[in-house]
């Protein structure tokens, strides 16, 4: 049987560091900043999200996708 890892609760650094990639693509956006800087912004955000996203499904047992 494999161990589960443990759940994160919303003060982990994962969270908080995809939060706060989040705030900085929403000032961008809000700034006016280049439609590239935007569009890297928000896809640094949406990957954070994803990987914490994925690693809580796993640790609550349910199916996570695949790593990469």
């Amino acid at each position: 049987m494999k161990c589960k890892p443990p759940i994160l609760y919303p003060d982990h650094p994962m969270y908080t560091d995809a939060v706060d990639a989040m705030r900085r693509y929403h000032e961008a956006q809000g700034a006016g900043r280049p439609a590239d800087e935007v569009e890297r912004l928000r896809l640094i955000a949406e990957s954070q999200f994803q990987a914490v996203t994925d690693y809580q499904l796993k640790a609550l047992g349910g199916p996570a996708g695949q790593v990469h």
